[in-house]
């Protein structure tokens, strides 16, 4: 049952949990790019359209001797690098709580394909929102201390969702995990989240 829904320009945060939640009950954040099939049809025609061009370029600098065979490679090339490309193209990312197990993180890719990490419950120490800056753009991040391990776990490889989306899933983590949340948001963070959330 879908609890709570939030959605913005690029993404769709979407909250399942169970009707009557229990202690061990499952819970689900799937952060979901919107119009994830339009985009990849989209980004795959683009590709259509350059390794078309890719083609003809190579027959005609390099095979006006042996067309028929010049222009085979360049077809099965071509299509070879648009089958690789559309394996990379994100779905959506769904981070799945199991409280006296784990933490599941799986993205969905456009071709079908699941990659999938588990990380037992006792390896985390605390769940964290960080702040990433870089020279184009500053986004938020939602990521793990894990014991035995010196840096951080993204718990959001490819996508980049709002604070908005983020902080209920951070809060899920720290009740799961037992942390306070209290000690770990300050009045600035939550005016940020409310500021956010009325933009």
């Amino acid at each position: 049952m879908v609890s709570l829904s939030l959605s913005n320009k690029r993404y769709t945060y979407i909250h399942e949990s169970e009707s009557e939640p229990t202690s061990g009950a499952i819970d689900i954040h799937h952060v979901i790019i919107n119009g994830s099939r339009t985009t990849g049809y989209g980004r795959r025609r683009g590709l259509a359209f350059f390794l078309v061009l890719l083609a003809i370029s190579i027959y005609f600098f390099l095979g006006k001797e042996n067309p028929v065979r010049t222009l085979s490679w360049s077809c099965l090339f071509s299509g070879f690098f648009v089958m690789v490309q559309s394996r990379k193209f994100v779905k959506k990312e769904s981070v799945i709580i199991m409280p006296t197990f784990g933490i599941q993180l799986e993205t969905q890719y456009l071709s079908g394909k699941t990659v999938s990490r588990f990380i037992p419950i006792g390896k985390i120490l605390k769940p964290v929102l960080v702040e990433c800056v870089t020279p184009v753009t500053c986004y938020w991040s939602l990521s793990l201390f894990l014991r035995g391990e010196e840096q951080l776990t993204l718990v959001f490889k490819e996508l980049r969702p709002s604070l908005k989306m983020l902080v209920p899933i951070w809060k899920a983590l720290c009740a799961v995990i037992g942390t306070d949340e209290s000690e770990m948001i300050t009045e600035e963070e939550e005016h940020v989240v409310s500021g956010e959330a009325s933009t």
